[in-house]
């Protein structure tokens, strides 16, 4: 799941890394929750725009649907607004214990063409995810979302990015894992 807050472009990003700093440890034992990253970008050479961009990984429906009726998912909306949630049905995830000391992030979303064939696709994510790790990934994520037929590719890295990185890059403010 991801929503994202698209901030001006002359937005003081430290309010937001401020915000994290201070409130990112509340959701570190939520039940259900098997990851939370507190994404951020700043408009510049790593991204287009200023982007507050949390990303979660769930155990269930159930779950996210608590922290969506949460105090906490209320006050957000009241600082940022009521924002528009993708969700994505996981196909793969691995997340090791080294993800809470993330530094950076890459969310990749693409379009799945009309009648792929979603086994082979899937097999193919797989083989990247798996080269990811291997290329240091201390966590990554593929999904897909068929109302609107696209897939996303979402990996944590504890240092530099990868040069061969590809899609929205993030810094990673605070990680939520039990």
């Amino acid at each position: 799941m991801q929503y994202s807050f698209t901030l001006p472009a002359d937005y003081d990003m430290a309010i937001v890394r401020q915000r994290i700093a201070d409130k990112g440890h509340l959701l570190d034992h939520f039940e259900g929750l098997l990851l939370k990253t507190y994404l951020h970008a700043e408009h510049g050479s790593a991204s287009d725009e200023n982007l507050y961009a949390p990303f979660y990984v769930w155990r269930d429906s159930a779950a996210m649907q608590r922290f969506l009726g949460s105090e906490g998912f209320a006050n957000l909306a009241k600082a940022f607004g009521w924002p528009s949630i993708r969700v994505w049905p996981a196909w793969d995830v691995y997340l090791s214990p080294e993800a809470r000391h993330a530094r950076f992030a890459t969310r990749e979303i693409e379009s799945i063409a009309p009648y792929t064939a979603l086994d082979a696709l899937r097999e193919e994510q797989r083989v990247l995810l798996q080269r990811d790790i291997e290329r240091g990934a201390v966590a990554a994520v593929n999904a897909f979302e068929p109302t609107t037929w696209t897939r996303v590719s979402f990996r944590l890295w504890d240092d530099a990015l990868p040069a061969q990185a590809t899609g929205q890059r993030y810094q990673v403010g605070h990680v939520s894992q039990p």
